[in-house]
């Protein structure tokens, strides 16, 4: 099926903060001023699904990726990365198909997640498409009800 990437997707329930730590620092989405190492365990138990890609070599996390569900019917695909020496051998879009695999088996069928610039083509060919009208969303605070809305 494809050529070996030299890795195992392993669905876990725990893994190693640190290697998780570096996972996260590697694509600049956990900042200095959040360091709390503690929170790693309680990240990885309460996602729905949580995958590392594990380099047989070294037995070393290279990758991981998450998603986040009610557990019933949808799910959202929070974080997905590979370290930078690892890109471009297929083990992003492994740990993906995997994620999938585990939510459809548990029969959640709408899955969302939102692409980083530039990274769409990856999640396109993978069955993701663009819904058109959705407007993605992030709140920032401020929320003094309809007083925050401009007149």
């Amino acid at each position: 099926m494809g050529e070996d990437t030299g890795v195992d997707i392993e669905v876990v329930t725990a893994w190693d903060t640190g290697e998780i730590l570096a996972l996260y620092h590697s694509a600049g989405w956990w900042k200095d001023e959040r360091d709390r190492p503690a929170e790693i365990p309680a990240l990885i138990r309460g996602s729905f699904v949580f995958v590392v890609a594990v380099e047989r070599a070294g037995g070393k996390a290279v990758g991981m990726g998450r998603a986040i569900s009610d557990g019933v019917s949808d799910a959202y695909i929070q974080d997905l990365v590979v370290l930078p020496g690892f890109r471009g051998r297929g083990i992003g879009r492994a740990m993906l198909r995997r994620i999938l695999a585990v939510c459809e088996e548990r029969g959640i069928g709408w899955i969302g997640l939102i692409a980083e610039q530039r990274t769409d083509d990856f999640y396109r060919r993978l069955g993701f498409v663009v819904e058109e009208g959705d407007v993605p969303m992030m709140y920032r605070g401020g929320g003094g009800g309809g007083d925050a809305l401009p007149r």
